[in-house]
């Protein structure tokens, strides 16, 4: 149940982890329906819905009626995996129209019953289906390959197949299949979810009063918000009263994070894979080099990282860099807001040199199909992604836009997703029409890549250039620095594990902290890194995942690549769309292909070092016209 449960259960950890109210929520009624999800393009109501969700329900054992017949025959064995797939996609609808309707507003008490309700539904379909992969390696690759040149509409399963068939080494037994179902279903999300309820609901967030008379909650939103501030003594308060409060806590969640890992570690023994960094990898067939190729290319230039810290420094005229200063803008005054409408346009022009039809059926999107729900409402959950999970429909964006160059930002992130999802549901069947978050955040980070480059191309103003260029830079540095950094961090303390030994509160706080150090030069003095921050490893909700946050580092490299070639064609005396082409039809490959090679076919080696050098020459290249700048602002 590859794609189903893929995307659910990124969206069901992201809801658990993030919460909360969004500032200066508006009421979901004043807010026009323009800017709004019609979910009734989905079910016309929540009793609709209920009637879909107790007929599939009712339909579950029509799965289970396959098991013990795949070698039957090749028509059998297409009637399987047909069914399979149809109501895996059934079940994909529907899970979404309850997911979202919550997402929208997580007061509602009604609509987080109907989310408990259809994931209920979704693990018993699961369970009953958990028969398939091992059923299929009963048959075996010789007769599976005979039932596929004897029937001609199992061609879409064969990419589904062929990776099934790949881990044959891997896989469990029919019996022992279900039985790690059940226990996904039933216990595997444990660690993340007693993590999500006491960071969210439980703990006891510290409050401050900052120097206008303000009384602040110091909980995760309220940190990401403060730790910005102007005022550098505000945010050494902001920054020691919230991670003293987590360091209250570092045994807790030391033993959530451990149990984690271990969940993992029985995954990796049950299932006969040597780490599990290979057993993580494995099922998108990633090869462990990419990961620890990736730690090595950021170890080896970190100078480059170092550069971006003095040049910060410089900016805000401190004598020493602290972590304390890495969130504060190093550009004051340049607050310029975009309405809703600006942002869309921007967007649109700026992903122009990916063609017509992309920007058609973006806007299309966005006028018309109404993908995005904008603005921020009451009880609606914070932050911003995208589902393509509604094969037939369209994608659905969520954002909580709030007018800042940032947003319009998030807004080309979300809608690369988005497009990624519309191109791949469009040119591929159900089955192929996943994709794995390896390739997903390239569409994402491409889409900020070239909105980056067209602001600057429409840019005069030195300052507004400098803000923009030091956004950029920041980004860079904590999606593709600070995630390395994890998942260095998330490699060592699953090798710990497997060696047998224990994660506590102070084992994790002790090699955090030297990366930290590390990382940001704290011996040199690029920045120095106060030891009350060790505990920032407990702040990170996506250890919960392993082996994930590597991907957005591996993808902003590939999409730096990828935009820069885009980016020449267009701009070339001759122009050419080849870089362009390739880089769309891999937006519309799905899975048919496997994530790594569907990069290398859209230009992007992610074996090799080339792409890694190319981002690192971008980077200092923007620093270099940075440093220009304020050589003429002499400063």
């Amino acid at each position: 149940m590859r794609r189903f449960l893929s995307e659910v259960a990124v969206m069901a950890f992201l809801s658990i982890v993030v919460g909360g109210t969004p500032a200066l929520a508006q009421d979901r009624q004043g807010a026009p329906d323009k800017y709004k999800w019609d979910l009734t393009q989905l079910y016309k109501d929540p009793a609709t819905w209920e009637a879909a969700k107790d007929a599939f329900a009712k339909r579950i054992p029509e799965i289970a009626s396959f098991k013990g017949k795949l070698g039957d025959s090749a028509s059998v064995f297409y009637s399987a995996l047909d069914t399979y797939a149809n109501m895996d996609k059934e079940l994909s609808k529907i899970y979404s129209y309850a997911s979202f309707a919550y997402d929208l507003d997580t007061r509602d008490s009604a609509a987080q019953q109907r989310v408990q309700a259809i994931g209920q539904v979704a693990g018993d379909f699961g369970t009953a289906a958990s028969f398939i992969t091992p059923e299929i390696l009963a048959v075996g690759k010789e007769k599976v390959d005979g039932f596929v040149a004897a029937e001609p509409r199992l061609k879409p399963f064969v990419p589904f197949l062929d990776n099934i068939l790949r881990m044959k080494a891997h896989t469990l037994s029919p019996a022992e299949e279900h039985i790690a179902a059940l226990a996904q279903s039933k216990m595997g999300g444990a660690p993340s979810s007693i993590y999500g309820v006491f960071t969210n609901a439980d703990m006891p967030y510290p409050e401050v009063t900052l120097s206008n008379g303000e009384k602040v909650r110091l909980d995760a939103q309220a940190y990401t918000k403060y730790r910005a501030l102007d005022d550098r003594a505000e945010r050494d308060m902001v920054f020691r009263e919230f991670w003293n409060k987590y360091g209250e806590f570092k045994r807790t969640l030391g033993t959530t994070l451990y149990s984690a890992v271990k969940a993992h570690t029985f995954d990796k023994e049950a299932r006969g894979y040597d780490s599990c960094l290979q057993a993580a990898l494995d099922r998108d067939n990633i090869p462990t080099a990419v990961y620890t190729q990736l730690i090595s290319d950021v170890n080896s230039n970190l100078s480059t990282l170092h550069r971006y810290l003095k040049l910060r420094q410089r900016m805000m005229g401190v004598g020493q860099l602290r972590y304390e200063d890495l969130y504060a803008n190093i550009v004051k005054g340049v607050d310029k807001e975009y309405t809703a409408e600006e942002a869309m346009k921007l967007v649109l022009q700026a992903v122009a040199p990916l063609g017509k039809s992309y920007q058609e059926a973006l806007s299309n999107g966005f006028y018309n199909e109404r993908w995005v729900d904008f603005f921020p409402t009451q009880g609606k959950r914070s932050g911003a992604y995208s589902s393509g999970s509604v094969y037939d429909l369209h994608p659905y964006e969520l954002l909580n836009y709030m007018g800042r160059y940032e947003d319009v930002s998030t807004l080309a992130h979300e809608s690369g997703h988005s497009m990624h999802s519309y191109l791949s549901n469009t040119h591929q069947p159900y089955i192929t029409a996943d994709y794995s978050i390896f390739v997903a955040e390239v569409a994402s980070t491409c889409n900020e890549n070239l909105l980056l480059h067209y602001m600057l191309d429409n840019t005069k103003d030195d300052a507004a250039r400098l803000s923009l260029l030091g956004t950029y830079l920041d980004g860079l540095r904590q999606t593709l620095f600070r995630q390395t950094l994890f998942a260095e961090f998330e490699l060592k303390i699953h090798e710990m594990v497997e060696q047998g030994q224990p994660l506590t509160g102070d084992s994790l706080n002790k090699l955090y902290l030297g990366l930290l150090k590390k990382y940001y030069g704290d011996e040199a003095g690029f920045c120095k890194v106060d030891d009350r921050y060790a505990v920032e490893w407990a702040y990170i909700p996506h250890f919960y995942r392993n082996f994930y946050v590597f991907e957005y580092a591996t993808s902003i490299i590939a999409s730096t690549s990828i935009a820069n070639a885009i980016r020449q064609e267009a701009a070339a005396k001759k122009p050419s769309t080849k870089a362009r082409d390739a880089y769309l039809k891999m937006l519309s490959s799905g899975s048919s292909e496997y994530p790594v090679q569907l990069l290398k076919d859209a230009g992007v080696d992610m074996t090799t070092s080339a792409p890694f050098a190319a981002a690192m020459k971008e980077m200092n290249g923007v620093m270099d016209e940075m440093e220009a700048i304020l050589a003429r602002q002499k400063k």
